[in-house]
């Protein structure tokens, strides 16, 4: 059984007397004591005002210890009084930490919750909290925990927890943003490949030529005989009309949303409303463009054909082609016959490729013109426009974007919204079918 420290002073006082020389002896001893460096001096006092019982434990972990190392070395087992006086330190090594920890809160000046009702018995939970700050960073340096920290930690644990709200979780803060971030997006503009023409009215024409084969002039005769001149095909001519319409939308805003927000939210709504204007000019345009007559390509040789054959010289020498996503990605994987890429960088812009190192590719998200996909027959027909766009679409520009917003007007003043209006005036319409070539190519890869 581990006898006190008490105990053995006792024992020790006891056998000093019935040798008869009890005085010297104690003097002896406690003369050893004072003058032993190696005697750890700790304060027992256990009934201190606010000692833990966690701190009780110590002390009296490193009094024994010591009593201990004492023993072994009266009893000459000095190897293992040297053990067990190492164990002493460390045991007063961890006191001290744990009393310098305990100073360091017990400074730090927090002010606390005011408490509704009447506080139950028990242990005071201030002193809870220290003991648990005080284990917690036991753990941060590395130290061995008993059993009953363990459980203790465990305890605390379970009484705060970030996963209820009356728990903890009300004190947790969120990290919410009220800044709107912008997702990044392809915004396709077909607007500024084709020939815009701004208009004053909301209906007119073109006058174009009608193409013609042109005969050779005849010879005069011999003689001059005037009715030897043969009459010259007379030119013929086409309109071309156009009728403007008018598309709009509008869209209400709580005032209240616009005044109590922090961000600048009605430069926001601009934004994202001429979005709607980009998509209505894309929408229109790709309508005269699916009008146009589909040719099917058995591969990228029949785009050289196009561009040889079909077009028009005048439109081949500065013919783009235009592609989705699916098709550039075709192009960009094929090699010629000596293993070199068969779309070349272009010099002057060195994010885009030419074909046949003159044509420029002009690669449109597959959102804005998609791929025709037929599971059944098992292809995948990527679009291919060949040509000079401007010369093949126009679009007429009565009156560009126009943006209003009301507080008064329509409906707003009634439901206490700001309505944002947003009109556009235009027509698109073909102006020369011959100068582009809507073509498709099937890319899907074939199973292996």
């Amino acid at each position: 059984m581990k006898m006190s420290i008490k105990q053995k002073l006792a024992t020790f006082i006891t056998e000093c007397f019935k040798k008869g020389d009890g005085n010297m002896k104690i003097d002896n001893a406690l003369q050893s004591l004072r003058s032993n460096p190696n005697v750890l001096a700790v304060k027992m006092d256990a009934g201190g005002a606010g000692m833990t019982k966690h701190e009780q434990d110590l002390r009296q972990q490193v009094t024994d210890l010591k009593a201990e190392a004492q023993t072994l070395q009266d009893d000459k087992k000095y190897e293992e009084a040297k053990a067990k006086l190492a164990e002493a330190k460390q045991a007063k090594s961890d006191l001290d930490n744990f009393l310098a920890l305990q100073d360091d809160f017990n400074n730090l000046q927090v002010p606390q919750p005011q408490q509704r009702g009447t506080q139950l018995g028990g242990e005071p939970q201030g002193e809870k909290d220290n003991e648990y700050k005080a284990l917690f960073f036991k753990t941060v340096r590395g130290q061995s925990l008993t059993s009953d920290e363990v459980d203790e930690l465990e305890k605390y644990k379970a009484r705060v927890s970030s996963d209820s709200g009356e728990d903890g979780g009300y004190i947790i803060p969120e990290d919410i943003q009220t800044r709107i971030n912008e997702l990044r997006q392809t915004n396709d503009d077909l607007r500024q490949y084709v020939n815009v023409q701004p208009v004053s009215t909301n209906k007119g024409s073109r006058t174009l030529e009608r193409r013609a084969e042109h005969t050779p002039l005849q010879p005069l005769s011999e003689y001059g005989d005037p009715d030897a001149m043969a009459e010259m095909d007379s030119p013929k001519f086409d309109r071309l009309d156009y009728d403007i319409e008018d598309r709009a939308g509008f869209l209400p805003v709580p005032n209240s949303v616009l005044n109590d927000t922090d961000q600048a939210l009605e430069d926001y709504l601009v934004r994202w409303i001429s979005k709607k204007s980009k998509a209505t000019d894309n929408h229109l345009i790709l309508q005269q463009i699916n009008s146009l007559t589909k040719e099917t390509l058995n591969d990228y040789r029949g785009i050289k054909t196009t561009l040889n054959v079909t077009l028009d010289p005048s439109f081949a020498q500065e013919a783009a082609i235009y592609t989705n996503q699916d098709g550039f990605n075709y192009l960009d994987q094929l090699e010629d016959d000596n293993g070199r890429p068969l779309l070349q960088p272009d010099p002057t812009q060195p994010t885009r490729k030419l074909f046949a190192g003159a044509h420029p590719i002009v690669v449109l998200s597959n959102k804005t013109i998609s791929t025709v996909v037929d599971e059944t027959a098992g292809t995948e027909m990527a679009p291919f426009i060949i040509g000079v766009l401007d010369e093949g679409i126009v679009l007429w520009d009565r009156q560009q974007l126009s943006i209003d917003m009301t507080k008064v007007g329509g409906q707003a003043w009634r439901s206490n919204t700001t309505e944002f209006r947003a009109i556009v005036r235009e027509d698109v319409t073909q102006w020369d079918d011959e100068a582009v070539v809507f073509a498709e190519i099937d890319v899907a890869t074939p199973e292996a």
